[in-house]
């Protein structure tokens, strides 16, 4: 081998030997965070500290809520028509759009059984007229000890008898605008003042009283549509902020930039067992008749959240069925707590339960902290078992 060839050699060993004597120490370990109780403890100056964002909890005090609503006619305003009597339009006075006073009439109906207690009534009246000549025959012989007195109250008897019949049938014609000849003519009249909002009437159609118990619509529906109910769904919560005499704001999507003021006049007693909702009835003034009966609307409303909390919806995390939060009740130490919430939204919530004002909770990277406090109590079950072994040791 020559001096050069070794040369090499000894230079590359050498070099093998120094690379060897400087190498780096290897870096010490990051402390874990640890487990005491039900509290999770960083050290001073943990990396993950920085990641952990907190914000206090504030007072709820009162949360804008919307809720859905439904526009119908005032019932204390409107007048459905149906057939009392069988019949065929004969012809139609009123339509569609057209005001109405007490009294109008709508249509006109050719009703034999109109007809037959029209005559019924007359027939009534006959006999009435009898029963009456025949009291005063009776009171004359009577008075001149030609009969007995059982003969004159048995055409006492008669009279009442008659003039109850008479009465009854007169009444029955009369309730429907009839009048004392036998014409066959049922006249639909109007009992209130308003609009004719829906008309289910053609000429020539025949009519049976039937059709209402066939859930056929009325024959005429007459309203004042410058008052309409509003018919709300809320909630168990909305109560407070929904009592009778209360005024809300209520807005329909097709009229934007339109604002209306309704006024609670009914309150349910009961809660729907199928929705879950509370059933609230309210006025809504419609002087410009802006307003139609069925349209879909959203009323306004400040609900009370009482003693609640309001914390950002981040904050939140679910488990199951329970919802909890984290909270630093000092600067590196976190805890889990349940809550318990009242509202949900989709920028913040409101807790009702478990958290009080001014206490921080961690906004960002829950879950990241939800994972430490896993591995951390995962480390304290396997240490335990060598511990306890360590202390039965003499």
């Amino acid at each position: 081998m020559s001096d050069k060839h070794l040369l090499l050699i000894c230079l590359s060993a050498l070099g093998l030997l120094t690379s060897c004597g400087d190498a780096p120490a290897p870096a010490a370990s990051t402390p874990q965070p640890i487990l005491q109780g039900d509290q999770l403890r960083f050290p001073s100056g943990h990396p993950q500290l920085g990641l952990l964002k907190t914000e206090n909890a504030i007072v709820a005090g009162k949360v804008p809520a919307s809720l859905p609503a439904r526009l119908v006619w005032d019932e204390s305003r409107t007048q459905r028509i149906y057939p009392a009597f069988s019949g065929r339009v004969a012809q139609l006075h009123a339509d569609v759009g057209q005001q109405v006073q007490v009294g109008s009439m709508l249509a006109e109906l050719a009703s034999p059984e109109f007809g037959s207690a029209q005559a019924d009534a007359a027939r009534a009246r006959a006999d009435l007229e009898l029963a009456e000549k025949s009291l005063a025959r009776q009171q004359t012989l009577f008075e001149t000890g030609i009969t007995a007195r059982k003969e004159l109250e048995q055409a006492q008897a008669e009279a009442q008898r008659a003039q109850a019949e008479a009465h009854r049938a007169s009444s029955r014609t009369q309730l429907y605008g009839g009048k004392a000849e036998v014409s066959q003519r049922l006249h639909l009249t109007a009992s209130l003042k308003g609009w004719i909002v829906e008309r289910n009437l053609n000429p020539h159609q025949e009519v049976r009283p039937e059709m209402t118990a066939s859930g056929s619509p009325p024959l005429f529906v007459i309203t004042d549509p410058e008052s309409l109910w509003l018919l709300i769904d809320a909630r168990e919560g909305d109560l407070l902020a929904l009592q009778k005499g209360q005024a809300v704001e209520m807005t329909v999507a097709t009229l934007p930039g339109e604002r209306f003021t309704a006024t609670v006049s009914a309150v349910a007693d009961f809660i729907d067992p199928v929705t879950r909702t509370l059933k609230i009835r309210a006025s809504v003034p419609n002087p410009k008749r802006l307003l139609k009966a069925e349209m879909l609307a959203n009323v306004s409303i400040a609900r009370d959240m009482g003693t609640g909390v309001r914390i950002p919806a981040s904050a939140v995390f679910l488990q199951g069925t329970q919802h909890s939060v984290f909270i630093q009740p000092q600067i590196g130490v976190y805890e889990r707590r349940d809550v318990r919430l009242l509202h949900e939204g989709p920028q913040e919530v409101f807790v009702g339960e478990g958290l009080a004002a001014g206490e921080a909770v961690v906004t960002q990277n829950a879950l990241l902290l939800a994972r430490e406090f896993r591995i951390a109590r995962e480390a304290a079950q396997r240490s335990s078992p060598a511990a306890s072994a360590g202390k039965a040791t003499p």
